[in-house]
C-alpha cells in the first residue's frame, strides 16, 4: 500500500531530528597537561677584571707651608716708608721697611765726642805715667845713696827716712797713674761698644726680609711708632709655597702614608692640582675623631691662603676581579656573594680587597666572568632556581 504524503513527511522529520544525536555519543579529547612555572627572575651582573683605586677624601684650608713673620726689635722709632705690598714676591735681604734714624744719628754724634774724650784721657794718663815713672826712678836712686851713706855714718837716720818716704810716695803716684790709664782705656772701650750698639740700631732701621717668598699681609704704616711687642709688620709665605691643611677621618688616617698622591681641588678651580702627603699629625682630636694631614702643592699663582679645598688621596691601587658593592653581603667579619650557576643560587664566602668607585675587589671566592646576584640579601636562598636577568646600570666598570 502506498504511503500518504503526510506520513512520508513525518518520517523524514524524525530522521532529521535523530541524526544530530549520533556525534554526541563520541567523548571529547582529554585536556593538555599543565606547563611548569618559570623560576623567578633576578638581576645579575658579571664579575669583571679591572683596576681599582682606593681613595680617601680630605677637606681643609690652604695655608702657607712655612709662615715667616717680619718684626722689629727697636722701640720708639717712626716708620718712614715701606716697599712691598700684599701679593708681592720678595727675595731674602730685600728692604721692606725704613725707620727714621734722626735720634740715632744724634746719639752717634754724641758718641763720637765721647770717644775723642776717652782717647784724650788715655793720652793724658800715659803722659802722667811717664812723668811719675821718672820721679819714681829718681826717688829710688836717692834712697839707694842715702842708705849707703847712712851705713857709713855720713848721713843721719832722719835723712834716710825722708828718702824712704819719697820713694814710697813716687811708687804710689805711679800706681795711681797706671790705674788712671786703665780707667781711661775702659771708658774708651765702653764708648766704642756703645757706638757699635748705635751702629747696629741704625742698621736695623732698614727692616729686611729674612727669607724670600710671597707677601701675605702688611701692617706697616707710614708714621706709626714701632715696638717689639707691636706684632709683625709683614708675614711671608717662605718660597711662596702653599699647602692644604686638611681633616681626615681616623679610620682613613691609619691607611695614609707620607708621599701618597693627592688630587686637590681648591674652591673655584675647575681642575684639581696634583699634590702629595707631606706631614701626618701624630694625634687625633678626641672631640671630632679627626686627624690632620699636610698636603704639599706646587707653586701656583691662583692658590690663596685661607681658601677651602678638597683632596682625594690615592691610598692603594690594584687590578683584580671586582663586583658592585651592592652584590656583597658583609656580616660581622665574613663577606658573601650569591653566584648564579646553571640557574641555581650558590652562596660563597669571599675574601675582599680594595674598594672604590662603587665596586669591591674579590681576591678569593669568585672568578672573572661568573654571574653574580646584583643585590645581596634578596629573597633567594642557596640552591634556589632563578632566571638571571642582566641588571641595568649596575655592575663593575670594565
Amino acid at each position: 500500500m502506498s504511503r500518504s504524503p503526510i506520513l512520508s513527511a513525518l518520517l523524514g522529520a524524525t530522521i532529521l531530528i535523530a541524526a544530530p544525536a549520533a556525534p554526541a555519543a563520541a567523548a571529547d579529547p582529554a585536556p593538555a597537561a599543565a606547563t611548569a612555572p618559570k623560576p623567578p627572575a633576578i638581576s645579575v651582573v658579571t664579575a669583571s677584571r679591572q683596576e681599582i683605586v682606593a681613595e680617601a677624601v680630605v677637606t681643609g684650608s690652604l695655608v702657607p707651608r712655612d709662615e715667616v713673620a717680619v718684626g722689629v726689635d727697636l722701640d720708639g722709632l717712626r716708620i718712614e716708608a715701606y716697599t712691598a705690598e700684599e701679593g708681592d714676591t720678595v727675595a731674602a735681604g730685600d728692604v721692606l721697611v725704613r725707620l727714621a734714624t734722626d735720634t740715632i744719628e744724634i746719639q752717634l754724634a754724641q758718641n763720637t765726642s765721647q770717644v775723642a774724650r776717652a782717647e784724650a784721657a788715655i793720652a793724658q794718663a800715659k803722659a802722667q805715667i811717664a812723668e811719675v815713672e821718672a820721679s819714681e826712678a829718681e826717688a829710688a836712686a836717692a834712697l839707694v845713696r842715702a842708705r849707703s851713706l847712712n851705713e857709713k855714718g855720713f848721713t843721719s837716720q832722719e835723712v834716710l827716712d825722708q828718702r824712704v818716704a819719697a820713694a814710697e810716695s813716687a811708687k804710689a803716684r805711679l800706681s795711681s797713674a797706671r790705674q788712671g790709664l786703665m780707667l781711661a782705656e775702659a771708658d774708651l772701650a765702653l764708648t766704642r761698644a756703645q757706638r757699635a750698639e748705635l751702629e747696629l740700631r741704625r742698621s736695623k732701621t732698614e727692616i729686611r726680609a729674612p727669607a724670600g717668598g710671597l707677601v701675605l699681609t702688611r701692617s706697616a704704616k707710614v708714621g706709626s711708632i714701632v715696638s717689639p711687642g707691636g706684632g709683625a709688620l709683614y708675614t711671608i709665605a717662605r718660597d711662596g709655597l702653599i699647602e692644604l691643611d686638611a681633616d681626615v677621618t681616623e679610620t682613613a688616617l691609619s691607611r695614609i702614608a707620607v708621599g701618597m698622591k693627592t688630587a686637590v681641588t681648591p674652591a673655584g678651580f675647575g681642575e684639581p692640582v696634583e699634590g702629595s702627603i707631606r706631614l701626618i699629625s701624630p694625634q687625633v682630636d678626641p672631640a671630632t675623631r679627626l686627624g690632620r694631614v699636610r698636603i704639599a702643592l706646587p707653586r701656583h699663582d691662583a692658590l690663596k691662603t685661607g681658601a677651602f679645598a678638597r683632596g682625594v688621596v690615592e691610598i692603594a691601587r690594584s687590578t683584580g676581579v671586582v663586583v658592585p658593592v651592592s652584590a656583597v653581603l658583609i656580616d660581622g667579619k665574613s663577606a658573601t656573594v650569591q653566584v648564579v650557576k646553571d640557574g641555581r643560587i650558590e652562596t660563597r664566602t669571599v675574601t675582599l680587597g680594595l674598594s672604590g668607585d662603587g665596586v669591591l675587589e674579590i681576591r678569593d671566592g669568585v672568578a672573572e666572568g661568573e654571574t653574580i646576584v646584583a643585590r645581596a640579601g634578596t629573597f633567594v636562598r642557596d640552591g634556589d632556581l632563578v632566571t638571571p636577568v642582566a641588571a641595568v646600570n649596575e655592575g663593575a666598570k670594565g
